[in-house]
């Protein structure tokens, strides 16, 4: 089987039997392209390289300068087609078996403070140049910060997930698993008023013989929906508008100021990790560092003998 097929097939099945997203797979075919270009430099291919092929691609991803992370995730995606190749009897091995990961940079996320998100709130509400523009800049706004969602399931809410002024939120993460979320009053204010507008504007396509859309923030492109690209953009203009520099304002931002926040304020661990939908604990114990690093910041800043 070549490189091209056995890529295709891995990349239906992840999306048939595991229930694979669609952004992870694009970033597998990627990785796995890439390599196989390496590895066919080299007259081979998935079929017949080794591991020390292997060892030697993840050596030349060093040289190229690539982070921990990268080559983490290339190695990843280099496991899960051998895995697939060898269940599939495509392989007798797997090559990748005992190759160790690079780990990944020990950063801890940067966030927001409550003040920044206070003056990135308000200015959704402004920016836009028509109601319906405010309206859906404020809701996408006060959504995110609310609930910690991740950019892809804030433009992807179905419009039944919001119907009937909702006090949790219905989210589908990664892999189809769903969790609830519970909406703080300033987003369910934001929601309703959004919802109303879009109702009347529902109607009016309807009178038109439009079809109306499923998606919470519509709009005419491929994916019936508002996209990641779309919103990232759309943060950056909210964050020019609050005095912010856009440089400091990104979706993930508001994501782990919503999760600092929480833990600031004596929220639990576990609720924390079951509102981003982390599979992992260890995952959202990041977030306790964060934490003590501000503390540490506070003392060395303003403690009397901290100059000592």
């Amino acid at each position: 089987m070549s490189d091209g097929r056995m890529i295709s097939a891995f990349l239906e099945a992840q999306a048939a039997e595991r229930g694979g997203a669609e952004n992870t797979l694009l970033a597998y075919g990627r990785d796995l392209k890439d390599a196989s270009e390496w590895l066919a430099g080299r007259g081979l291919d998935f079929t017949r390289a080794g591991r020390t092929d292997i060892e030697a691609y993840l050596v030349h991803c060093d040289a190229q300068g690539f982070s921990r992370a990268t080559r983490a995730r290339r190695l990843s995606a280099l496991k899960q087609i051998y895995r697939f190749a060898f269940e599939e009897g495509l392989r007798g091995d797997n090559p990748t078996l005992q190759i160790a990961g690079p780990g990944r940079d020990k950063r801890l996320p940067e966030t927001l403070d409550l003040a920044e998100v206070d003056r990135l709130l308000d200015a959704a509400t402004r920016l836009g140049r028509t109601e319906a523009d405010r309206l859906r800049n404020t809701c996408l706004m006060e959504l995110l910060y609310a609930t910690g969602m991740r950019v892809s399931e804030l433009v992807s809410l179905p419009l039944s997930a919001a119907r009937g002024d909702p006090h949790m939120l219905l989210i589908r993460g990664k892999g189809g698993k769903e969790r609830m979320v519970p909406l703080s009053p300033p987003a369910r204010e934001a929601l309703a008023d959004w919802l109303d507008h879009r109702e009347a504007t529902e109607e009016a396509r309807r009178l038109n013989g439009e079809k109306p859309s499923p998606h919470l923030f519509a709009s005419r492109g491929k994916s019936g929906h508002l996209t990641r690209h779309g919103f990232y953009a759309l943060i950056k203009e909210i964050a020019v508008v609050a005095g912010i520099s856009p440089a400091r304002v990104t979706p993930h931002r508001l994501r782990h100021a919503f999760a600092t926040h929480l833990l600031e304020n004596g929220a639990d661990l576990r609720a924390i990790q079951t509102f981003l939908g982390h599979a992992d604990v260890a995952t959202t114990e990041i977030y306790t560092h964060v934490l003590e690093e501000r503390l540490r910041a506070l003392v060395l800043d303003h403690h009397p003998l901290a100059g000592d």
